[in-house]
């Protein structure tokens, strides 16, 4: 079984291929990353560095190593950057992914595929339109949520227009070990763990903590995305969530009971920000229904184990 990962270094492609490894004693994992980014980690996956853009180079690599299944993971996926960029997140996530595809009809080739779309496309919705179903409005909300309309709505087309095996997975927030600082659980693990290493003052300042969001623990996340390409129905979408919300107040206050040091939260004013999406809360009851997929990690566990990465972090910094 050969298996194709794209953007295989980051955050869910790491946790992506040690499940595939896990699993599937057999399998053959190759994984492309920036060329700026090429990776040297000794962990079995074959990597290539490529820029996505470049179709005559998407094409080749797809020729030459005739995947059997394709997770395209790569992405711009930082929300506040495509308000800084919107024409590089837009070109990103929708070329690369167009010449994943083509390349494969090029190749004469079918392997099954999955797309992952977001959440986030979504946007501003009514309590009483919760939990969302796969087929809930969509109401993008910024340059990024556009740009994962279009890849979803890519993948349906050649589907369609192709007969290509292709899937679609919309997750909703997912956390974990080896989370970027950038996202909110490990912003803040990541203070817990500097305030007990004595490198930070005992004060966590914040926003607005008010958001409901649908946590998923990312081990979570790629059995589904396996669970998907293995068992999915091609032209599908599936929410990818847990089905229950918690405010980001009870997420830092669940982090703060784990802390072995006294913490304070202050408020920054200069942190507020107008909440545009009070709350967001999936229904995965079709992927469940298709696949048998049901998350297994409690959000407590989760965050557990995000804390204890940062304190490793923090540690070896």
């Amino acid at each position: 079984m050969r298996v194709l990962i794209t953007g295989a270094t980051g955050f869910v492609g790491g946790h992506l291929a040690r499940h595939l490894f896990d699993t599937m004693p057999d399998v053959v994992i190759h994984g492309t990353t920036l060329p700026s980014q090429k990776s040297e980690q000794n962990d079995g996956v074959i990597y290539h560095a490529i820029d996505l853009k470049q179709q005559k180079a998407v094409h080749d690599l797809i020729k030459n190593i005739q995947p059997d299944h394709i997770y395209h993971l790569a992405a711009q996926a930082f929300v506040p950057r495509s308000f800084e960029a919107p024409w590089e997140t837009l070109e990103n996530n929708i070329s690369a992914q167009l010449n994943v595809i083509t390349a494969c009809i090029d190749a004469g080739i079918e392997p099954r595929i999955l797309v992952i779309s977001s959440a986030e496309i979504y946007g501003p919705v009514h309590p009483e339109e919760l939990p969302l179903t796969e087929k809930a409005e969509l109401r993008p909300t910024s340059p990024y949520s556009v740009s994962k309309i279009a890849q979803d709505m890519l993948a349906l087309q050649y589907s369609i227009s192709h007969g290509l095996p292709i899937m679609r997975a919309r997750p909703f927030n997912h956390f974990g070990p080896g989370q970027n600082e950038n996202f909110v659980a490990p912003a803040f693990a990541m203070q817990i763990a500097r305030i007990e290493a004595g490198k930070q003052d005992a004060t966590i300042y914040v926003g607005d903590l008010s958001a409901k969001r649908d946590f998923t623990d990312v081990r979570d996340i790629v059995r589904a995305y396996h669970a998907i390409i293995e068992h999915g129905i091609p032209g599908d979408v599936y929410n990818v969530c847990s089905g229950q919300s918690h405010t980001i107040e009870a997420l830092l206050n669940e982090l703060i009971k784990l802390s072995t040091s006294p913490i304070t939260i202050a408020i920054d004013e200069a942190r507020l920000r107008p909440v545009t999406i009070p709350e967001l809360r999936g229904d995965c009851s079709h992927l469940h229904q298709v696949t048998g997929w049901q998350p297994q990690i409690t959000f407590q566990q989760s965050l557990a184990d995000i804390l204890d990465d940062c304190r490793r972090r923090v540690k070896g910094a």
